[in-house]
């Protein structure tokens, strides 16, 4: 009789065992849900946050920006403007230049995961360029062309193959003038690249400069950049 209670006793423990265990698994599961819930949320709310975080970022980038801009478009005048007093002025083109290079640097640094702020990267580059500091403008621009922005990057590459042909480096200025080509932007579209690659090769290599003119005439016919591709025909027409 015992040992018949003692199997009940021990069967009726392992029923016990198994629905603590099972209760423990319930509890521990309804552990986890409220742990992922609060993770979940926990995201939302940090992504809630940092989106308005940037939201607020770029307005008071933009408002930098627009600041640097006016002084990166400032009047050359010895006194102000009558009309307009608060505008910036400036004695000579280098003040100007490196009036706005600071501000648009302060602005680019300040903000820098803001789109303002890495456009504002950008125009200090030409700001350095108008300076003829070519090597730090090219530096900046190298950085920028890398970016995960394609439009940024594209303006970037252009702007390069601008001071490669201004500083005597043709090579490396066709060769990012022809990769431009080839992949057209939205901001550096395909015929402004051809005509300036035609205008590179003006000087080396004219007969391809009028082939890539007559290229422009035939692939946008009745266009301002047509007309400007006469004119560089013109150009060339007293040396074939």
């Amino acid at each position: 009789m015992s040992e018949h209670i003692s199997r009940k006793e021990l069967k009726q423990d392992k029923i016990k065992e198994t629905i603590e265990h099972g209760a423990e698994a319930v509890i521990s599961h309804g552990q986890f849900t409220l742990l992922v819930v609060v993770v979940i949320l926990a995201g939302a709310l940090g992504y809630a946050g940092w989106h308005f975080y940037i939201d607020r970022q770029t307005v008071a980038a933009s408002a930098d920006l627009d600041a640097a801009t006016k002084a990166y478009q400032g009047r050359i005048s010895a006194v102000p403007d009558p009309s307009d007093p608060n505008e910036p002025f400036y004695p000579d083109e280098s003040a100007r230049a490196q009036d706005a290079m600071q501000k648009f640097t302060k602005v680019a640094d300040k903000y820098p995961s803001t789109n303002p702020g890495k456009l504002a990267r950008y125009y200090a580059a030409l700001c350095l360029e108008d300076l003829e500091r070519h090597n730090q403008a090219l530096e900046e621009l190298k950085r920028i062309s890398g970016s995960g922005d394609k439009e940024l990057a594209a303006m970037a590459q252009y702007q390069m193959a601008i001071i490669y042909s201004r500083t005597g480096k043709t090579d490396e200025a066709v060769r990012i003038f022809r990769a431009l080509a080839d992949k057209p932007s939205v901001l550096v579209p395909r015929p402004m690249v051809l005509l300036e690659l035609a205008g590179v090769l003006r000087a080396s290599n004219p007969k391809e400069a009028a082939s890539i003119y007559q290229q422009i005439k035939k692939e946008f016919p009745d266009t301002a950049i047509a007309d400007q591709a006469d004119r560089g025909l013109d150009f060339l027409s007293p040396k074939s």
